[in-house]
Order: C-alpha cells, then sequence, then structure tokens
C-alpha cells in the first residue's frame, strides 16, 4: 500500500474493498423447505415472491442520506455513490445512534478513498449527522427519532492530480515505466499506483524470483501543481526452483494424484504463471470448491522455493435440469446426474436424459429423446492424458429424417499445453432410419481425430482471442460396405472494441465435405450435412437448408459451409443487445457450388449472469423456402458461438 504524504496534516490511508455475488438457481421441492421459500430466483431474478430478508437490528434507528458532490463529473459522481453504503442500503437502519455515526465515519473512509481511486488527492469528504459535523458530536449521541435522521454528505473533489516525478530504485532501476502506466503526466490514481507497482513485482517474480518483494512505495501530493510525486523500490531476492509440494485439505482425492496433476514438478524453474495455470487446471476438475497455491516465506535449505496446495472440496455428487426454447424447434428438456470423484482420482459418471421438440411435434412419438452415460478419467497415463467412454441412444425426427440410433465411443485427449488438444477414440454406431431413401440400417465404425487450439480469453463469453478446430473422421459402415471420411473444421474469432469492450465483434466459419462417398444413401442420414436453426443459420427451422430432391424432400448434403457475424453491444453491466447475420449453403456436391445460400438475421438481447448469458434471438430467413419457417425465435445458456 502506498504511503502518501500531502501539504495539509492529514492521515491517509488507501482502502479497498471487494464484493461477492453469489446467484442461485434452485427450486426445492421438499416440504419441508415450504416454510422458508418466500420466493423463486432464477439466475439472480426474482420470479415471484419476495427475497428481501429482515436483518434484526438492536435498537433501529431510521435515517436519510443526502450526497452533495458539486463539480464532480458523471464517472466521479457514479463512483463516490458506489463507495458509500449509507447511500446503497438507504433502508438499512443503524443500530442505535452511536451505530449510525459510526457507519458515517466509515463511510467518509471510503469516500476519500473513492476520490484517491480517482486522482482528487485535494478532495474533502464533510459528513453531518442531523446537522452536526460527525466531529464534533460526543462520544454518547442522542438524536431526536421522531423522524428519519438527516445525514448530509457533502464532497468537494479538488483538481485532478496527474503523475510527477517517478523513480525506481533497487531491483526495478530500468525497467520501463511505460510498461506499468507510471509516466509523468499519466494517471495518478491510487489503483493506478497500486497496479503498476505489483506489475513490477510480478515481472520479477516472472524471472524466476519467488521471494520479490516492494520495499517502498511512496506518493508525494503537491498541492502547487497538482502533481504525485512517486518513488517505488523493490527486492527481486534469489533466483530459485520450484521445491517439494505439499498438498492440504482434501477429503477422498487422491493427495498424490492432486500433486501430479498440478503439474508442479520440484527442480523446474518458478514463475507465477505456472502456478496459475496448475490452479486453473485442478479447477476444471470440478472436484474443489476452492484452490490455493501457497509459496513459502523462505527457501528451503537446497535453495528451492516449497508450495503448498490447499484444497476444498466440493459436493461430489451432483443432479442436475436445463431446458432450452425455439419456435422452429420447440421445448427441451434436459436432466442429469452425476459423480465428480467415483474412484478417488478425479473421475467422473454423468447419466443424462434430455426430450425435445415439446409443443412443435404432433404426438409423443415424434418428440426427440436421448439417455447417456459418459465416464472420464484425467490423468489415465500422465496428466496431460484423459480417458473417455460413453454409451448413448437417441431417437431423432428433423423434418428431414426419422432415426433411432445407439453409439458406443472410446477416446482418449492429450493436452499439449494450455492451448491445444488432441484427441482420437474408436466409435460404434447403429442407425435405423426413414428419409428420403427410405427405411435403412446402418451399423457404422468410425475412427474420430480432432485436433483444437483455444485461445479464448473466457470460455462462456469471450471477448478477445479464437478457438480453432479441424477433424476427421475415417468410417466404414459395414451392412453396406462404404468406406468414407468426413473432415471438418471451424473457426470463431472475438475483438473487443472501445472502454471495457462495450463492444465485441465475432465471427464464425465452418465447413466440412464427405469424401470416398459413393451413393448417398449410403451413408447414414445421421452423418450427412445439413444447416438451419440456433446453431447454425437462424431464421431457418433445424436442419431446413439442405439438397432435396424431386418430390421436395431433404436427402442431406455432401459438403457445407456456414458463416456468422455477431455485434455484441454492452447496453448496461447485465445487458446487452446483438444484431447478428447468419449464412449457409449445403451442397450434393464434394464442394459446395454456392449456387443456394441461405442467409438469416436478426437481433438478440443478452442478460449477464454468473453462469454465462442468457440468451434470446429473434431472427427472420432472408430467402425463405417455399412452405418454410418465417422467422424462428430462440432461447439458452450462453453465447451462440
Amino acid at each position: 500500500m502506498p504511503t502518501v504524504r500531502t501539504d495539509p496534516k492529514k492521515s491517509i490511508a488507501f482502502w479497498k474493498a471487494g464484493s461477492a455475488l453469489a446467484v442461485a438457481a434452485t427450486v426445492s421441492l421438499y416440504p419441508g423447505f415450504a416454510r422458508e421459500a418466500y420466493a423463486l430466483k432464477i439466475f439472480g431474478i426474482t420470479i415471484f415472491g419476495s427475497d428481501d430478508k429482515k436483518e434484526e437490528v438492536l435498537d433501529p434507528v431510521s435515517f436519510t442520506v443526502t450526497l452533495n458532490a458539486p463539480g464532480a463529473d458523471a464517472k466521479l459522481k457514479e463512483s463516490l455513490e458506489n463507495s458509500s453504503l449509507l447511500t446503497s442500503e438507504p433502508d438499512k437502519p443503524a443500530s442505535g445512534d452511536l451505530g449510525l455515526i459510526i457507519r458515517a465515519r466509515d463511510d467518509r473512509e471510503r469516500l476519500i478513498a473513492s476520490l484517491y481511486e480517482n486522482a482528487r488527492y485535494g478532495g474533502i469528504v464533510k459528513v453531518t449527522v442531523a446537522g452536526q459535523d460527525i466531529d464534533s458530536i460526543p462520544p454518547n449521541p442522542s438524536f431526536n427519532r421522531s423522524g428519519p435522521i438527516p445525514v448530509v454528505i457533502d464532497v468537494t473533489p479538488g483538481p485532478a492530480f496527474t503523475l510527477g516525478n517517478v523513480r525506481l530504485e533497487g531491483d526495478v532501476i530500468g525497467h520501463d515505466l511505460s510498461e506499468y502506466g507510471l509516466v509523468s503526466g499519466g494517471n495518478a490514481g491510487s489503483l493506478a499506483i497500486i497496479r503498476g507497482g505489483n506489475k513490477l513485482i510480478d515481472d520479477l517474480k516472472a524471472e524466476g524470483r519467488p521471494l520479490a518483494e516492494l520495499t517502498k512505495r511512496e506518493a508525494v501530493a503537491n498541492h502547487a501543481n497538482n502533481t504525485v510525486d512517486l518513488t517505488l523500490s523493490a527486492e527481486g531476492g534469489p533466483v530459485a526452483p520450484l521445491g517439494d509440494v505439499a498438498v492440504k485439505g482434501q477429503r477422498t482425492v487422491d493427495q498424490d494424484f492432486i500433486r501430479k496433476y498440478s503439474r508442479l514438478n520440484g527442480g523446474e524453474p518458478y514463475s507465477p504463471e505456472k502456478l496459475r495455470k496448475a490452479s486453473d487446471r485442478l479447477r476444471k476438475l470440478g472436484v474443489f470448491s476452492s484452490i490455493t497455491i501457497k509459496e513459502a516465506k523462505t527457501l528451503a535449505p537446497n535453495g528451492t522455493i516449497p508450495l503448498t496446495i490447499e484444497v476444498s472440496e466440493g459436493k461430489h455428487r451432483y443432479l442436475g435440469v436445463g431446458a432450452q426454447y425455439s419456435t422452429t424447434e420447440g421445448i427441451g428438456l434436459q436432466g442429469y446426474w452425476g459423480h465428480r470423484n467415483l474412484f478417488g482420482k478425479a473421475e467422473s459418471l454423468r447419466i443424462e436424459g434430455a426430450i425435445s421438440r415439446l409443443g412443435e411435434a404432433s404426438n409423443v412419438q415424434d418428440m426427440d429423446y436421448s439417455a447417456g452415460i459418459i465416464f472420464t478419467k484425467p490423468g489415465v497415463f500422465n496428466p496431460a492424458t484423459t480417458f473417455t467412454a460413453s454409451l448413448k441412444a437417441k431417437t431423432e425426427h428433423p423434418d428431414t429424417y426419422d432415426a433411432r440410433s445407439v453409439t458406443g465411443y472410446a477416446g482418449f485427449a492429450y493436452e499439449f499445453n494450455d492451448y491445444d488438444t488432441a484427441s482420437a477414440g474408436l466409435e460404434v454406431e447403429w442407425t435405423d432410419s426413414d428419409d428420403a431413401f427410405g427405411n435403412n440400417q446402418y451399423l457404422t465404425t468410425s475412427v474420430p481425430l480432432e485436433f483444437v487450439r483455444d485461445m479464448r480469453d473466457d470460455k462462456l463469453n469471450p471477448t478477445e482471442g479464437f478457438r480453432a478446430s479441424i477433424s476427421a473422421k475415417p468410417s466404414y459402415e459395414a451392412l453396406n460396405g462404404t468406406f468414407f471420411t468426413s473432415f471438418e473444421g471451424s473457426t470463431t474469432a472475438y475483438k473487443g472494441l472501445g472502454a471495457d469492450d462495450q463492444v465485441v465483434l465475432a465471427g464464425k466459419i465452418a465447413a466440412g465435405a464427405l469424401v470416398g462417398v459413393g451413393a448417398l444413401e449410403d451413408i447414414p442420414p445421421t452423418r450427412r450435412f445439413y444447416a438451419g436453426g440456433g446453431g447454425s443459420v437462424r431464421g431457418y427451422s433445424y436442419q431446413e437448408i439442405s439438397p432435396y430432391n424431386a418430390a421436395n424432400e431433404a436427402t442431406g448434403g455432401r459438403s457445407y459451409v456456414v458463416t456468422s457475424l455477431e455485434a455484441r453491444v454492452k447496453i448496461t453491466e447485465t445487458i446487452g443487445l446483438v444484431p447478428f447475420v447468419d449464412a449457409g449453403v449445403v451442397s450434393s456436391d464434394l464442394a459446395p457450388d454456392f449456387s443456394d445460400i441461405r442467409a438469416g438475421a436478426g437481433i438478440g438481447i443478452r442478460y449477464a449472469t454468473p453462469f454465462g448469458p442468457l440468451r434470446l434471438d429473434v431472427a427472420m430467413p432472408l430467402q425463405k423456402y417455399e412452405g418454410g419457417s418465417s422467422f424462428g425465435i430462440y432461447a439458452g445458456i450462453g453465447q451462440s458461438f
């Protein structure tokens, strides 16, 4: 924390507060919960009832708050209002007259910190309660409680300061100040100064120096010219490799597995990035509710830095439901049960079932059903290898075909690094279908191969980076004696624009081809290519985009190209609008001839939640099929791609 000196003799400290938002999406059906179920809340939105919880306060004192900040710009005023708990919680009574004074004094400290965060080092905060300055009120105050007690906060922001002379000392001498945002004339806000100092230490640690620390962070405010002179000094300490790794807090997860899966190996060079990646890697296992990797304060006798992985195990068994809706595909419901630590090494077992086309299918037989069981074992041969086996059965009734299938799969995925993953497996599928070619049965053995590079900054709501994949699936259909291979590739890319990524441009392109195909009817309809629907070209029905025969029946194609472009515009912190356009073509030839490109356009709304954005899209086909869909409405969780 920087030390700040100003001309007026004041005691000044920087104060930083954090907040956490917990959002639940649970409906309790057990009768024992009935007395407490006053409201239904889904993703933080109260559907019915009241979610207010009355907190018992001894000797409650009501009050009113007025915050005056003449001369403050909109950004500063918002910062002040967010910092003041009295302003943000006016309906929360104080506990006694003294409790109100304590809250008012705490508020003043928060407001001073807010001024410093905005580089207003000459600002003044005055708080009065019932017309009296809080510094002149006696230790045992007594207010007239005939009505709410008035609290008035007057903030004089003062001028905005900039950085003056910036000096580095110790082991950070010679570092480029511009890389840390610490240049003369630059932002002198307290958080900017703290971030700059922390980044200096991060860079020293990135050199393999685990004991690097900031020894001085001194800021001197010069009120004559509204500048802040800054001095930062640091000691790097010795370069040290990783040492012994201890594990604490585990209950049922194997300790050695945690150590090995972290990939923190003794003797390797130390780096904060390596520790961050280890924490992320363990977190993705899903078995821990919290993970902290701590470094020892001193080096071991052999010159290494000991580490401790502290974990807290979450609930290993879980149960969940999900739903989605579109006007072209109806309502879909899913349910699943799982276990995240089956044999003590984060092995997961998941049993799932789904039903879809509710409300769209004319009868129960025309609905889609699926059920499956999936087993996953991470770190099967080494920490980078994951084994997956699954057995799935489903019935499908899109407009293009009816199919009943059972699929078994076993395969391995290998992580080359944090971004690149390759997978290979063996798949056997039996299919019984009715389509434009009549009723046919297929028994197909395939070898799915895939390579993925994922450079997105956020998997649920990316604002930067890209994800690219390429796959091949050599296959043999035994009943017709047909060899064929499907090749597919896709790329999604994201670019944030403006402050805080106010607009994010998102694009997608995907293409595929079936090679080695004789007659198209020798290929299962589930392996042919179609487009249209919520995950493809919006505005069209699911799989509506396809080659058609003389009887106007969809046959599926040998190749396809689909592309999408979205502009994700942030309106507020939680609400966003997304205009989009999708286009696609499916051809009966090996390469698309682009003679029948179908496009759809529309607009969507997004509501941000901790689980990812809630999505609602409305789209229209720009060139509809005769008798085809005229529009589509799609709802779900997560971005469209």
